[in-house]
């Protein structure tokens, strides 16, 4: 595995210094050394996991991984001593760590002296991630047990192959009647645990594309966005985007959304009244998050997923490349309620990009947040709350663009505070204007009167400090 993805000659091996261990280790199992004496004649490793340093498509990282002909890749002490000097090497040399994980849990030869071995993996994650180092996990066929629940799922990225089998219990330890898709790669990906499944062929360039995406590089500065009708002393277009910033990158699609709304070439029209606005906004020809996202980022990462089980199709998180290489992470909204599990997926991405110090980028286009009896029992106040909690603690710049309706605070969890522009196809209010002259006990003819009240418009929302500009 580690050649398929490294090539011949791109791995170089390391070894922990030996330790005597008693005969038949810990709990003096009989015949567990001649287990071990076994499993390396027939795989040629002294212990079930191998670690070393190598590159793939070009980036350095440190390798681990699991030899599943090894007692069935199990983790015992040996083990634990391999892992948590493969973390400390990554540590050490600050260098992203790729794991490729085959086991199938703990060995029972060593009994608990095994089970602590857990614990040992995860403080040894936990100070990686607090480097600000990346850690990237491929799960093959079988990952379970242990292994799964630190290696595998503790992983900032999840990569699965095809028809792997994942999960925290076993084969031979699950209920009789248990739905074997849910300990599939494909059932964890609908669940919302991994983030991509991936072909064998195709696993070297997704893994060379997140290495590259999640670093290490250097966190890039904050610049000005291009105006529509810029003030004196406002940089041009080139000018930002010369500043190669993630700002300058959302200047790209906006172009998108000028043409849609006001031909090539010219510059948008923007809406006479609140009910206008919100037409536009509502309009199904106007560029959606899909389309700013492509004009954006030439190679697309998707993260999937909230890890507690969810996920929203209507909210798409991950990392993108833009033209000139530079990674910025993207939460972008696409026209529907945003349900809980999507708050979530954004509130992982943005952490996630913080502590790499990745810029980020949010697309703002959502009614609201998804308020059915569903969304309220799958906690939809605390997961906007952690959004907004996210976004508020972020140390990298975070970038937002309203390209459609922004529908009150369930638009509002996912914009910068200091940082978010409108486009001329957009509105940002504090609740529906419709659900507002209902509120009110207003006519529906009146609905019109209460839009232009809510001062909802692109231009109202710089007026009054909302938006920094109109993108164009």
């Amino acid at each position: 595995m580690i050649a398929l993805l490294t090539g011949a000659t791109a791995f170089t091996e390391h070894r922990p210094p030996p330790r005597p261990r008693p005969p038949d280790g810990p709990l003096g199992w009989a015949g567990y050394d001649a287990a071990r004496r076994r499993a390396a004649a027939r795989t040629g490793e002294e212990e079930s996991v191998v670690y070393g340093t190598g590159s793939v498509g070009g980036r350095a990282c440190v390798l681990l991984s699991f030899e599943f002909g090894f007692l069935g890749g199990s983790l015992g002490g040996p083990t634990g001593d391999r892992l948590t000097a493969a973390y400390e090497l990554a540590l050490t040399r600050r260098l992203p760590l790729l794991a490729l994980v085959a086991t199938g849990g703990s060995r029972m030869q060593e009994g608990m002296v095994a089970l602590t071995q857990l614990q040992r993996v995860a403080a040894a994650s936990v100070r990686l991630r607090a480097a600000g180092i990346p850690q990237i996990a491929v799960v093959r066929d079988p990952t379970t047990g242990g292994g799964w629940a630190t290696v595998g799922a503790g992983a900032d990225v999840v990569l699965a192959l095809p028809g792997a089998q994942i999960g925290f219990a076993g084969s031979r330890v699950r209920p009789p009647d248990a739905d074997p898709y849910a300990y599939s790669a494909e059932g964890q990906f609908a669940a919302g645990q991994v983030d991509a499944v991936v072909p064998p062929g195709e696993l070297a360039t997704a893994v060379a594309h997140w290495l590259h995406a999640l670093g290490p590089h250097e966190a890039l500065p904050p610049a000005p966005v291009p105006r529509a009708l810029p003030p004196a002393g406002e940089p041009s277009r080139a000018e930002a985007a010369d500043a190669g910033t993630v700002e300058a990158a959302v200047t790209e699609p906006a172009h998108a959304a000028t043409e849609a709304t006001a031909g090539a070439g010219s510059t948008p029209r923007l809406p006479a009244t609140g009910r206008e606005a919100v037409a536009r906004a509502r309009d199904p020809r106007r560029p959606r998050a899909e389309a700013y996202l492509a004009d954006c980022f030439p190679v697309r990462l998707p993260l999937h997923g909230d890890r507690s089980g969810g996920t929203d199709p209507g909210l798409l998180t991950g990392f993108g490349l833009r033209a000139d290489g530079r990674p910025v992470a993207y939460v972008a909204q696409c026209g529907t309620p945003t349900r809980p599990a999507g708050y979530r997926a954004a509130a992982r991405t943005i952490r996630l990009a913080d502590r790499l110090g990745v810029p980020v980028l949010t697309l703002v286009d959502t009614p609201g947040a998804a308020n059915d009896a569903e969304a309220e029992r799958a906690g939809a106040g605390a997961a906007i709350a952690d959004a907004f909690a996210a976004i508020a603690a972020a140390r990298v710049p975070v970038t937002t663009l309203v390209i459609g309706e922004g529908g009150s605070g369930g638009a509002l969890a996912l914009a910068s505070p200091d940082n978010t522009h409108v486009t001329a196809d957009s509105y940002f209010s504090v609740i529906a204007p419709e659900l507002a002259a209902a509120i009110l006990k207003r006519a529906p003819s009146e609905t019109g009167a209460t839009a232009d009240q809510l001062r909802l418009r692109p231009q109202d929302l710089v007026e009054l400090g909302i938006a920094r500009s109109i993108v164009t």
